[in-house]
């Protein structure tokens, strides 16, 4: 008769490891690159791969010590939040102890040591073809090339989005940063040696008369029928196309004004000669921008309009009465996202609990979330919870924009260039003079189904008055 007790193994060796939830509202994600592949021994807390989402790129790791038995997706798939992405043997060392096919180092490296190397044995076949490739790369044989894998290619977003703008495999580089991360410089270097070793190889036939208009830009043809090229959208244009779309479904109004920034200019000009003379010391920064000053006005007017800092629960499940009916959720912290410019494309990084900071913890902030914007490295708690966001686009050009209310919010302010404009002294008892004013416009766009214009007019004039009065700030520090 057969005893239980012993019975060996298990039924639940193999672990699914679920996708979590990653952000507010993402359901799904993308499979940047692996760190494992199946076979490979994992730690708790090792990595395991990296994810795009709408809002960021984060690293998964591993919930459990093992093997790896399964990928449920490859690089470049769309994963499910909540969705087993990978199986994990947690068995895997004593299924290693007992399998007779395990790889053991200690004996291929004493091997190794006693006989001297040896060039690998290839085919003529293999020989041809590598001469082949040689002559036409004008690169030597010497060594082979060095054997890598797909799942384990380090690079940011932005490169990523470079490399797949280029059409270049990034698994194809050598990487020359950091733990072998590819950089934008291999990138070009890359394309660069692509590009020499086509002129190199002869032509079949003419070729069409072209201009370049640079060393990776495509050759435009001077003649022919019209053509079109379909290139899918980036991950991070798909993500505002998706978003754009649903709050593009919200009925907006826009409101501009005009501000006149004179004191501000002023302002900002002793405090930065202020900090030319402290030096830079840590955490803060060694100069300011008009947008800590414009995030701050915000901020102050939405103690008087917190209708502003709300967000619209269309179905009333956050009600607490769950009646279904349209409501209202007013919240307590100023969390204002900023729109950024960056090279993986347009995000929207979230300054914090704005009513506590000053100026120059606001300007400290931008400048942090600035250099992981471009780095490609902003983490979710970055990305979530902004509560009314400002667009500044004139540091790249325009005066006026209609900028679009980003979900889950019902307002934003879009701020345009500054300009120097003539104008009518307003100092009373003077007579009429012109004088140099430095203006700049502000856009707001508002959701029409719970902000009407009066309320929207009497915001804007609060924030317009301190921008103007910018003094006023210092009697409300925190």
């Amino acid at each position: 008769m057969a005893r239980a007790f012993h019975a060996s193994r298990p039924l639940l060796a193999v672990k699914p490891v679920l996708l979590a939830d990653i952000g507010e509202g993402i359901v799904e994600c993308e499979i940047i690159q692996w760190f494992v592949e199946p076979g490979a021994r994992v730690e708790e807390f090792s990595p395991l791969c990296e994810v795009q989402s709408d809002k960021a790129s984060v690293e998964i790791t591993s919930r459990f010590a093992g093997v790896v038995k399964k990928l449920y997706y490859d690089a470049g798939e769309m994963a499910k939040v909540g969705k087993p992405f990978v199986d994990i043997d947690i068995q895997g060392d004593a299924n290693e102890e007992n399998s007779g096919t395990a790889a053991r180092p200690e004996a291929p490296q004493i091997e190794a040591e006693a006989q001297p190397a040896q060039k690998p044995v290839r085919s003529p076949a293999e020989e041809t073809a590598t001469a082949q490739v040689d002559i036409s790369t004008g690169q030597e044989p010497a060594t082979a090339p060095k054997a890598k894998g797909k799942h384990a290619t380090l690079a940011t977003p932005a490169v990523r989005h470079l490399s797949k703008e280029l059409k270049v495999d990034i698994s194809e580089i050598d990487g020359t940063g950091k733990d072998g991360r590819v950089l934008k410089e291999d990138i070009y270097k890359f394309v660069e040696r692509r590009n020499a070793a086509s002129t190199q190889a002869p032509s079949p036939q003419p070729a069409p008369a072209t201009q370049s208009t640079g060393a990776l830009a495509p050759n435009v043809s001077t003649a022919g029928p019209q053509q079109e090229t379909r290139v899918p959208l980036t991950r991070t244009q798909e993500m505002m196309f998706k978003t754009m779309t649903r709050s593009l479904s919200i009925p907006h109004f826009l409101y501009a004004d005009e501000v006149d920034f004179t004191s501000l200019v002023e302002l900002r000009g002793r405090l930065n000669k202020v900090l030319a003379k402290s030096g830079p010391s840590d955490g803060q920064v060694g100069k300011l921008s008009f947008l800590p000053f414009i995030i701050k006005a915000v901020s102050m007017a939405l103690y008087k309009f917190p209708i502003l800092n709300a967000r619209v629960d269309v179905d009333g499940t956050g009600n607490g009465n769950g009646n279904g009916k349209p409501a209202l959720v007013f919240r307590s912290q100023h969390n204002i996202g900023v729109a950024m410019d960056t090279p993986s494309g347009l995000l929207v990084p979230v300054i914090k609990n704005v009513g506590s900071l000053n100026i120059l913890d606001i300007a400290a902030e931008l400048a942090r979330l600035q250099g992981l914007a471009n780095a490609g490295k902003l983490s979710p708690q970055d990305m979530t919870g902004g509560t009314i966001t400002v667009s500044n686009i004139g540091n790249i050009g325009g005066t006026y924009l209609s900028p679009v209310v980003v979900e889950r919010e019902v307002a934003i302010l879009g701020v345009g260039r500054m300009r120097t404009v003539p104008a009518f002294s307003t100092v009373p008892g003077e007579k009429d003079r012109v004088v140099r004013r430095q203006v700049c416009n502000f856009s707001w766009s508002a959701d029409h189904r719970v902000i009407d214009g009066a309320t929207m007019a009497r915001a804007a004039e609060v924030v317009r008055a301190i921008v103007e009065e910018p003094d006023v700030m210092v009697m409300h520090l925190r």
